[in-house]
């Protein structure tokens, strides 16, 4: 049998203990210079903040110059004065007219016509234009005093031939006068054609027929007799509200041969 030796380490004096101690003594030491560089820089900066406050607060100040109060020239002495006005504007603002353009031949329009003012002057020119100077204030030939009534015109909305208009009286004429005013084509008459024409027209307030269209016709040699007819007539206008109104109304035209 045999004998196997183990040999066993001795034992060493560094263990625990000794870490423990080394690791607390530097923690400390890095703890107080941490603390160090830190007040170290608390100082730099207010050192910094305090020179750059103290450069700010001084004044450049002027050199002072000493003038004595004798001899001293009029105020506005030095300044030049402007030049007298050679010629007296009187009619200043812009030159061109102010007004509604109306079509001229070309053999009317000579060198010095004045153009219409553009929608910038519009507002400042005059209506008879003129040959001022344009200081961007109105023309000086501009009556404000006067008190013109302005008529505007307002063109009445005509209704559809289809569109229903309620009214309490229709368009009205005497189909009797009516079919006196018919003059019988000739073509017709020889040919011994009869029958009705239906003619829608438009009335206005006024009682006068303004447009009409050929609804039905029994033969188109009639259509142009019934329509002149019917056109030349007076009506009596449609009544709504208790006024007059423009609106369509259907006329009945017979041809009849004696």
């Amino acid at each position: 049998m045999t004998n196997i030796a183990i040999e066993i380490p001795a034992a060493s004096d560094y263990g625990a203990v000794e870490l423990k101690k080394w690791i607390n003594k530097h923690t400390i030491r890095g703890f107080i210079i941490t603390i160090a560089l830190f007040l170290l820089l608390i100082l730099l900066y207010w050192a910094f903040v305090t020179i750059s406050a103290t450069s700010s607060n001084i004044m450049k100040t002027a050199p002072l110059v000493k003038l004595k109060l004798e001899n001293l020239p009029p105020p506005g002495a030095d300044e030049e004065l402007p030049p007298p006005p050679t010629e007296t504007i009187m009619n200043t603002g812009p030159a061109a007219r102010a007004g509604t353009p109306v079509p001229v031949p070309d053999a009317q329009i000579t060198e010095d016509l004045q153009e219409f003012a553009d929608v910038d002057k519009i507002a400042r020119a005059s209506a008879e234009g003129g040959d001022g100077i344009d200081l961007g204030g109105f023309a000086s030939n501009i009556n404000f005093d006067a008190k013109e009534e302005v008529k505007v015109n307002t063109r009445e909305q005509e209704p559809g031939i289809d569109e229903f208009i309620p009214v309490e009286k229709e368009p009205y004429i005497d189909l009797n006068e009516l079919q006196k005013k018919i003059q019988y084509p000739e073509i017709a008459r020889r040919a011994g054609i009869e029958g009705k024409v239906l003619i829608r027209v438009l009335v206005d307030k006024d009682g006068k027929p303004k447009k009409q269209r050929v609804e039905y016709s029994d033969n188109e040699q009639l259509n142009e007799a019934a329509v002149k007819a019917v056109m030349s007539s007076v009506f009596t206008p449609a009544i709504q509200n208790d006024r007059p109104v423009t609106c369509w109304v259907t006329i009945p035209v017979t041809f009849r041969l004696r």
